[in-house]
């Protein structure tokens, strides 16, 4: 009988664990929202693209494996086309829960995708032909880099998509000079946002030796 009582009650502790580590939504308050891409770089008229992942629906956490806390596998992107006129495409990833140095996390870019090209592969190792990574927190032209979103209320991570009448220069691009760049060639834009989340089972990151601090 105590074997039994004992089994069931580690049953229920188990069974309760991840509501343990459930994480609260994100809070009310996007403190970067204002200095989201697609609000400081408006496109034409406000035209819109629809943007989405096969990885998850707008709104919905980000899966463990397409952030830092596991594989760091990229989910995918696609998105409508843009209007006549459109040259390239670029992509903006964005976590505005967070303000770094007064600037929400830029945790991933990629510019110069071409006209033709309306989607990116789920698990993306390079750009595709004619498109280059461009910059984010970490330098200038960086791979793919998912949420590690700190313990706290949960992250949005914002996945825009820019379509402009232009290429940019991609050599040592830094965010700022991307952004004065695609100032005024943007024909239309659009985003999806995923949740980030902690992983309740990975080790705490190591602590950062010099350098920018980890990335969220």
């Amino acid at each position: 009988m105590r074997t039994y009582i004992a089994l069931a009650a580690a049953a229920a502790f188990l069974g309760a664990a991840p509501a343990a580590f459930a994480q609260a939504p994100p809070p009310a308050n996007e403190v970067g929202v204002h200095l989201l891409a697609t609000t400081v770089i408006p496109a034409k008229g406000g035209a819109k693209l629809t943007v989405s992942s096969p990885a998850f629906k707008s709104g919905a956490d980000i899966p463990f494996e397409n952030t830092q806390y596991r594989g760091n596998v990229f989910p995918g992107l696609t998105w409508s086309a843009g209007p006549a006129g459109t040259k390239s495409y670029a992509v903006i990833m964005q976590d505005t829960d967070i303000l770094v140095r007064d600037a929400p996390i830029l945790h991933w870019t990629m510019v110069n995708i071409p006209a033709s090209n309306r989607s990116l592969a789920a698990g993306m190792s390079a750009p595709p032909a004619g498109a280059a990574y461009g910059p984010n927190i970490r330098g200038a032209a960086q791979a793919y880099m998912g949420p590690r979103t700190p313990a706290g209320p949960k992250h949005r991570y914002h996945f825009q998509v820019f379509a402009l009448d232009t290429t940019l220069p991609a050599d040592g691009l830094t965010y700022d000079a991307m952004t004065a760049a695609m100032k005024g060639h943007v024909l239309a834009s659009g985003e999806t946002i995923g949740l980030g989340q902690v992983d309740p089972t990975a080790p705490p990151p190591a602590p950062p030796a010099g350098g920018p601090p980890p990335a969220r």
